[in-house]
């Protein structure tokens, strides 16, 4: 942290992004288009599903108190009426001792109570023969039995599933509000950052932060809307603040108070520089601020504080500008650690760890914003906070783990 007037505390700067974010307007989509997008308003019911009484298996309708006493030794007679078939009901009336013939989800003629299934039944032409009892109601699907109609059936900030398309498509409803998706800019920087697939110098690095980050967006329901790699030229960055309609513009590389970080110094130019600098490990270069509507987080170029600063920070703002909850989108499980946590009062820590087979938690590492390596070979992480020095063998930790990804 040299170099740095003042250390911001991780709760101050996720105060700073509460403070500023919230779920950006909706837009309309056909169904067919909003798998997984953010429901922007309460959906209720327009009609009763089913809407009618009907069928639930093959067999006759008829009225249920009449067949007791039946049996294959004791077989009842009834005069079958006609037939009613999913889409076209019988349109008459069942009397004492008729029946009709129906089928699985046609409507219930009016007058009969019960279906008695086909495996209790003998017919021939207009003659039925009841083989069983049954009592009335039974077999029959009630109105509003599924939904009822003013029900409310689903509520933001609810991500849809497919079966959700499912149910509001048998509601009638074809389109659906939801939170627009928030538009995204990436800038990478850096003179010796080069894309993965290109011929490279022996003093260039290949750029891993831009391929992780957009992964990470597309995780976080985001849309990203340019993504560019930038030499360390003040002009070429300024330009790109200035420019386009991104909600949140990432900016990679270039965010502490060297010589050739000049992306503090031109979010501070041109808008508000809220925080730079924070009290954790790694990340602790991470900025965020605004220029005009756009929030704007300054990514470290180190893989691991980057994707470290994008969890914890720009991903917290995408996410509750994108209707979600802003907390960390991961599953979390406690376990015992195997060896010594170590950690420092007075920053976070944000320490990768993996499982054993025995059910125990090894630190993988706790340093080395460079080695990105680190979190492929963890199985998740562990966050210290800051009054703590760490914790002890055997202390049961909470564990984000990297491979399971929370899903609204």
């Amino acid at each position: 942290m040299k170099g740095f007037a003042r250390r911001h505390r991780v709760e101050e700067a996720w105060r700073w992004i509460d403070e500023h974010t919230g779920p950006l307007p909706p837009i309309t989509l056909p169904l067919e288009e909003a798998s997984g997008r953010v429901l922007a308003q309460p959906i209720t019911s327009p009609l009763s599903v089913p809407g009618f009484a009907r069928a639930m298996m093959d067999g006759f309708a008829l009225r249920g108190e009449e067949t007791q006493g039946a049996s294959a030794y004791n077989p009842l007679e009834f005069r079958i009426l006609g037939e009613s078939l999913p889409g076209r009901p019988f349109s008459g009336e069942v009397g004492p001792g008729q029946a009709v013939r129906i089928m699985t989800g046609a409507p219930m003629p009016q007058g009969a109570n019960a279906v008695l299934p086909v495996e209790q039944c003998q017919w021939e032409q207009d003659k039925l023969l009841a083989l069983g009892e049954v009592p009335p109601e039974k077999n029959v699907g009630k109105p509003g039995e599924d939904i009822r109609q003013g029900q409310v059936v689903l509520q933001p900030p609810r991500r849809l599933r497919p079966q959700d398309l499912g149910v509001l498509s048998s509601l009638g409803i074809a389109l659906v509000e939801v939170v627009r998706p928030v538009k995204v800019k990436v800038l990478i920087t850096g003179n010796e950052v080069v894309p993965a697939g290109r011929p490279k110098g022996p003093f260039a690095i290949y750029d891993a932060n831009g391929p992780m980050l957009h992964a990470l967006l597309k995780r976080d329901q985001a849309q990203v809307i340019v993504r560019k790699m930038l030499p360390d030229r003040e002009d070429l960055l300024r330009q790109e603040l200035q420019e386009g309609e991104a909600d949140v513009v990432l900016v990679s590389g270039g965010s502490s108070v060297g010589q050739e970080d000049i992306a503090p110094r031109l979010v501070a130019q041109l808008g508000e520089l809220a925080i730079h600098g924070l009290a954790m490990r790694p990340s602790s270069p991470a900025g965020m601020g605004r220029i005009g509507s756009s929030l704007v987080f300054l990514l470290p170029g180190n893989p691991v504080s980057c994707l470290c600063a994008y969890d914890f920070f720009a991903a917290r703002a995408i996410r509750r500008l994108g209707g979600l909850p802003g907390q960390w989108p991961y599953r979390s499980r406690r376990f015992p650690l195997a060896r010594k946590l170590v950690s420092q009062v007075g920053r976070t820590d944000y320490a990768r760890v993996k499982i054993t087979p025995e059910g125990q938690v090894m630190p993988v590492a706790v340093s080395g914003a460079s080695v990105l390596s680190s979190t492929t070979e963890a199985d998740g992480f562990v966050i210290v906070p800051e009054d703590s020095e760490g914790y002890p063998p055997g202390a049961t930790v909470e564990v984000f783990l990297y491979d399971s990804v929370w899903d609204h």
